[in-house]
């Protein structure tokens, strides 16, 4: 949609950019496209679930590689490991909003019980979105980790003095 601010990314997207720019770019998704509480929001929830898996299949094929030989230039396996365990929470949590988001969007409003109910389904709404967001956050920190140093071709030189001789003198 030309002019319009919205970040839409589809799963194939995400293969072609760093894992980083990945995390980026689900995380600008999932905040332009709004959880409501309708037909919509249900809809976005789903997509949101669906770029998240594919993003954590991605990073496991990614850890999967950078184990192979001759990977030494990539960032550590560990490193997208940690990320992709967060990808995974942030999968849980969403999964687990569809049970007050389904039932936020598909029950009446009418009775006083019913509206005293979906205060407890906002409530738990909020609070796996939420907890999906952190995890997120979590796993687009894990990739800004510093990468170890690079072993220096050439062996440190040795002290001028071991402890031995310092107690000598």
């Amino acid at each position: 949609m030309p002019g319009d601010n919205l970040h839409t990314y589809e799963p194939t997207d995400l293969d072609d950019i760093s894992p980083r720019q990945a995390v980026d770019a689900v995380t600008a998704d999932i905040r332009d496209h709004h959880i409501t509480v309708d037909d919509t929001g249900l809809f976005n929830a789903t997509r949101h679930i669906d770029l998240l898996c594919r993003l954590t299949a991605r990073m496991a094929a990614d850890i999967e590689y950078q184990l192979a030989p001759n990977s030494a230039d990539l960032p550590p396996a560990e490193t997208h490991s940690a990320s992709a365990g967060h990808l995974g929470r942030a999968i849980a949590h969403y999964a687990q909003a569809l049970a007050p988001l389904i039932a936020l969007t598909t029950t009446a409003q009418d009775t006083l019980q019913q509206k005293l109910d979906s205060l407890d389904h906002h409530s738990r709404l909020r609070i796996h979105l939420d907890d999906a967001s952190r995890a997120l956050a979590a796993a687009r920190s894990m990739l800004e980790a510093p990468r170890p140093p690079a072993a220096a071709s050439a062996p440190a030189p040795a002290p001028s003095h071991t402890p031995a001789d310092r107690r000598r003198a």
